[in-house]
């Protein structure tokens, strides 16, 4: 009975919630999510920095939910993950164009293609590349948009490279550093994740608004 059970308490996996990723598979769900989330269209809603963030306080065993992780296998699996989703990504972009964005019926997929095209047009190759990695969504609609547009791939994957290594190492260390400082953190868990996830958001808030204003100074000046 006990190897149904735990199937069973894996399948019922919340793979919104951070924590529930990592009870239930671990480091190995690390990896595996980073790479849905930056190089599978469907995993656009997955939570890469909450999970990188927490898995890296949890490293720490000083958070009482049970779950211990060890750091080097995470930073690997991480890396890993978030590297080869991104390639992968581009590599899909490149083949397919946007047959692949086309088929998909999410709004908020959509807008994020918008915004990842967005920052390609104004802040060049190396710089959008790299700063899309700490918006959600964007990184990973961006890696398929700039194998659809035709990014070089020397280019890409070079800064693809340097923007995963910051991301996914800078994220796990944070929640490390955290979790080795402050006692018994995990009271403030889940504080601490809702303000990495508003923290992530502010960089899309503010091209958004940035658009908005845009548009209309646009339509003042017709």
């Amino acid at each position: 009975m006990i190897a149904p059970l735990h199937l069973s308490s894996q399948l019922a996996v919340n793979v919104l919630d951070a924590q529930s990723l990592l009870a239930a598979f671990g480091v190995l769900g690390v990896g595996v999510v980073l790479f849905a989330e930056t190089g599978l269209l469907v995993g656009f809603f997955l939570p890469g920095d909450s999970l990188l963030f927490t898995a890296g306080l949890l490293c720490t065993g000083t958070a009482d939910h049970g779950v211990r992780l060890s750091l080097a296998p995470l930073l690997v699996a991480a890396v890993v993950g978030a590297l080869l989703g991104s390639q992968c990504g581009y590599l899909l972009g490149r083949r397919a164009g946007g047959a692949l964005l086309a088929r998909s019926r999410s709004q908020r997929l959509h807008e994020g293609a918008q915004r990842a095209e967005e920052l390609l047009e104004r802040y060049g190759h190396a710089r959008a590349i790299v700063l899309a990695r700490f918006v959600p969504v964007v990184r990973t609609v961006l890696n398929p948009m700039a194998g659809a547009l035709g990014v070089p791939l020397r280019t890409f994957t070079v800064w693809q490279v340097a923007g995963g290594l910051v991301w996914s190492v800078g994220l796990v260390l944070a929640g490390y550093a955290l979790g080795s400082s402050i006692p018994n953190v995990d009271k403030y868990l889940l504080p601490v994740i809702a303000l990495i996830v508003i923290v992530s958001l502010i960089p899309l808030a503010a091209e958004v608004l940035r658009s908005r204003r845009a548009a209309k100074a646009r339509e003042a000046r017709g």
